[in-house]
C-alpha cells in the first residue's frame, strides 16, 4: 500500500529537482526504485544517503530502528539492479550489501556524523544493513536544454558544496570520518566534470563558434586552477592530523572561486547552449 509521505516527498523531489523541505530539507537524498520482490513492479523510496569515494554512494536500511528490513532492502535481496534518481540525473546502478568489517566501519563513520544511527541501531536486534550503490550507466540530466542541464549540474556542485562548507564550519575538534569522505568524493566529481567539458563540450563549441577562443582558454585555465585546490584540498583531508580550520579555509577558497567560475561559465555558453536545442 502506497505510503502517502513518501509519496509527496517523491512528488516534491520531482518537481524541485531534488529539492524538498521537512526532515529531509538540507540534507543529501535520492529516489531509489527497486523491483518488489512479490509483485515484480516498481517500488519507488525517498532515501537520505552517504557519499563514499569512488563514485558510488551509500545507503542505510535502517526503517527508523524497527524490528524488520525496509521493503526496499528485501527487493534488492531479490534484484540488486535498481535505477537512481538524484535530482539532476536518473540512472541504473548495482546495489550491493557491504559484510564485516567494511559495513562495520561505514556504519561507524555515518554515526560519527550522526548519531541518530547509533540510535536506530539500539532500538533492533537486527544488524543494520549498509548498501553501496555503483552507477553503472546513464546518460545526460534531463533538462528542456544543454543550457538548463549545465545549470543543473552547476547548482548540484553549489548545493553540495554549500553542505559540506556547512558540515565543517560545525565539526569538533578533529575531522570525522565521513566529513573526509564528502570532501574526497565532491573532489572526485568536480575533477570528472571538467574532464569532460575540457574532453568533450568545449571542444564541440570550438569547432561551432571560433570567437569563443578566448572564453574557452579562460574556462580551461580557471579549470586548472580549480584542480589545484582541489589537489590540495585532498591533501589535507587524508590527513590524519588534519587541522579543521585549515580544511575550512580550503574549501571555502574552493567554494569561492568555483562560484565565480561557474557564474561565468553560465553567462557565457548558457545562452549559445539553449540556441543549440
Amino acid at each position: 500500500m502506497p505510503n502517502d509521505f513518501n509519496t509527496q516527498i517523491i512528488a516534491e523531489f520531482r518537481a524541485n529537482g531534488g529539492r524538498v523541505g521537512g526532515p529531509f530539507e538540507n540534507g543529501r537524498l535520492i529516489l531509489l526504485t527497486t523491483t518488489g520482490s512479490r509483485t515484480g513492479a516498481p517500488h519507488t523510496t525517498p532515501l537520505g544517503y552517504l557519499p563514499d569515494e569512488g563514485g558510488r554512494i551509500l545507503v542505510i536500511a535502517s526503517a527508523g530502528g524497527a524490528p524488520r528490513h525496509p521493503d526496499w532492502f528485501h527487493n534488492i535481496l531479490g534484484d540488486p539492479q535498481v535505477t537512481v534518481e538524484d535530482g539532476i540525473f536518473t540512472y541504473p546502478a548495482r546495489a550491493t550489501v557491504l559484510s564485516g568489517p567494511e559495513r562495520d566501519e561505514v556504519f561507524a563513520r555515518a554515526a560519527e556524523a550522526d548519531p541518530g544511527w547509533t540510535e536506530y541501531q539500539a532500538k533492533t536486534n537486527r544488524t543494520i544493513p549498509v548498501v553501496a550503490l555503483e552507477r553503472t550507466g546513464g546518460g545526460p540530466p534531463e533538462a528542456s536544454s544543454w543550457g538548463t542541464a549545465l545549470i543543473r549540474i552547476h547548482d548540484a556542485f553549489r548545493r553540495e558544496l554549500t553542505l559540506i562548507r556547512h558540515e565543517v564550519a560545525t565539526t569538533g575538534p578533529r575531522l570525522g570520518a565521513q566529513l573526509r569522505v564528502n570532501c574526497l568524493a565532491v573532489c572526485h566529481w568536480l575533477h570528472h566534470h571538467h574532464a569532460q567539458e575540457d574532453g568533450g563540450m568545449f571542444v564541440g563549441l570550438a569547432a561551432q563558434h571560433p570567437q569563443l577562443a578566448p572564453t574557452l582558454d579562460r574556462l580551461r585555465a580557471e579549470h586548472v586552477r580549480a584542480a589545484g585546490l582541489v589537489d590540495q584540498l585532498q591533501a589535507v583531508v587524508r590527513d590524519q592530523a588534519a587541522d579543521p580550520a585549515e580544511v575550512r579555509r580550503q574549501v571555502d577558497q574552493l567554494t569561492d572561486e568555483l562560484e565565480r567560475h561557474l557564474a561565468y561559465e553560465e553567462e557565457q555558453l548558457v545562452p549559445l547552449l539553449d540556441a543549440m536545442g
